[in-house]
């Protein structure tokens, strides 16, 4: 067993797991999305991402793209939720919630993309 493809398929599927945490309730509930748990998301979400930079394959291209995908989309949800706690005067309203859980959504599909991958790349490879 490679532990490096171990450590690798962990992060992958660690950053689809938290995506998929924050995304789960009520959209416009800010009660049923954690600004830390989306922190963690965008975290393991760019480890993942840098782990990838070592693939010169063509599957490791589309890996990575997908990855940067699932990045820009947590930055960007990241971004709203900080300028509207922080700077909006209106706050974390349930129309801002929706649009971070929305966004956050197309990051869990991003993630969902790459973990499917990985698991074909997985099965097809011979010994």
């Amino acid at each position: 067993m490679n532990f490096e493809k171990v450590v690798f398929g962990f992060f992958i599927v660690l950053a689809l797991t938290l995506n998929f945490g924050f995304f789960v309730g009520e959209i416009d509930n800010p009660d049923h999305h954690h600004a830390m748990e989306l922190g963690a998301a965008l975290a393991v979400s760019l480890i993942a991402t840098i782990m990838k930079f070592g693939d010169r394959s063509q599957i490791g291209a589309v890996l990575l793209a997908t990855s940067l995908v699932a990045d820009l989309q947590l930055l960007i949800a990241a971004f709203i939720w900080a300028y509207a706690a922080y700077i909006s005067e209106a706050g974390v309203t349930s129309d801002v919630m929706s649009s971070i859980v929305s966004i956050s959504g197309g990051a869990l599909l991003a993630n969902f993309v790459s973990v499917t991958l990985l698991v074909a790349e997985t099965i097809t490879l011979r010994r």
